[in-house]
């Protein structure tokens, strides 16, 4: 999740300055993890990550996942252990990447890496490497997501046949997003929306 400000989720197991995630399924679910408890700072509700990797299951196994805003990692951390081959995650927070460093240590996964780094920054000028699923959780009220999506395209950071989850505070009807994306599974929790996009190009089809 990222770290900025948002609409204000709830709050599960936090105290004395940090909060707890849970890993839903896979390899190691049901490990509790901590955060720091950074404003703003929120794990995507387990539900909604369950939902999420229901819709996701038959694409996530093998699978090169790169999430931008990681902030607590868990979706990146939910993804590598239901058997994504490679992930890359990025937060802008030094405190935010610290922690996910620790947890994959503890998992001791090999196939994540994190990194201190401003998204947008990254993906305009890092060498491109195609990714199969892509999180997408930047800050809200920043008009950021339609930016990030257009880099994605334009940098060529997406296979062909990739999927792209979202959230953001308008409906994912009135995003914008690239022409080649197709919403396949949408959801609404809260002043939140959740949605999942299906980038097939015609010569993928």
């Amino acid at each position: 999740m990222a770290s900025s400000s948002r609409p204000k989720k709830p709050v599960h197991n936090v105290h004395n300055g940090v909060g707890q995630l849970r890993i839903i399924g896979g390899e190691w679910g049901s490990r509790k993890l901590s955060f720091p408890d950074v404003v703003g700072l929120r794990p995507t509700p387990d539900r909604v990550r369950e939902t999420l990797f229901n819709w996701l299951a038959p694409y996530i196994g093998g699978a090169k996942v790169l999430d931008p805003f990681a902030g607590s990692g868990a979706l990146f951390l939910e993804a590598l252990s239901r058997g994504a081959a490679q992930g890359q995650a990025l937060d802008a927070s030094n405190v935010a990447v610290s922690s996910l460093k620790e947890h994959l240590g503890t998992l001791r996964c090999t196939t994540g890496q994190v990194q201190t780094a401003d998204a947008l920054r990254y993906l305009q000028t890092q060498a491109a490497t195609e990714y199969d699923v892509v999180f997408l959780d930047p800050p809200f009220n920043q008009n950021l997501l339609p930016t990030v999506c257009a880099l994605l395209e334009e940098q060529q950071w997406l296979a062909a046949d990739a999927w792209i989850y979202t959230e953001s505070e308008t409906a994912p009807s009135t995003l914008g997003l690239p022409g080649s994306w197709r919403l396949h599974r949408e959801q609404k929790s809260g002043r939140v929306y959740y949605a999942l996009w299906h980038r097939l190009l015609e010569s993928a089809a």
